[in-house]
């Protein structure tokens, strides 16, 4: 009767220990580990900015002049954009907890290509975060893993 009572809560704790939409939040490493973003509540959504860059200043060789420079928006279509730093820049907002493991109906930013797309997050286990962006359907768009920062 111990190991039935046992398993019953393993079973329980196992499968509510994602129903909690704050399982997501603390500092995670993108997956190329170039950078990590802080994900946080922000009124009763998920938002995420970007709060270390391996590289955080432009290279000796910049093809754009700003050697040495700390990294900006620069690729951002709105010109009044392009000089924010990348640094505490959020790229992700307006996330809801949908259950289970998912978060959905957020945004993502890449300010490597300076454009917007929905996203859909999903929490694989504890350590694990599959990030997905996409235009207009889920079908069509690209996962990344991230991973739990130390």
């Amino acid at each position: 009767m111990n190991k039935l009572l046992l398993s019953l809560i393993l079973v329980l704790l196992s499968t509510t220990s994602y129903a909690n939409g704050d399982a997501i939040l603390g500092d995670w490493l993108t997956a190329e580990g170039t950078s990590k973003v802080n994900i946080y509540r922000c009124g009763n959504k998920y938002c995420g900015k970007i709060t270390w860059l391996k590289e955080p200043v432009y290279p000796a060789d910049d093809d754009r002049g700003m050697a040495g420079k700390p990294k900006i928006d620069r690729d951002n279509p709105n010109s009044s954009l392009k000089n924010r730093p990348l640094l505490n820049l959020e790229m992700l907002s307006g996330f809801e907890f949908a259950g289970g493991n998912e978060w959905e109906e957020g945004k993502i930013y890449d300010p490597k290509k300076g454009k917007t797309y929905s996203c859909i997050m999903t929490l694989s286990n504890t350590n694990t975060l599959n990030v997905r962006g996409y235009i207009g359907f889920s079908l069509i768009g690209r996962t990344t893993t991230w991973t739990r920062a130390q």
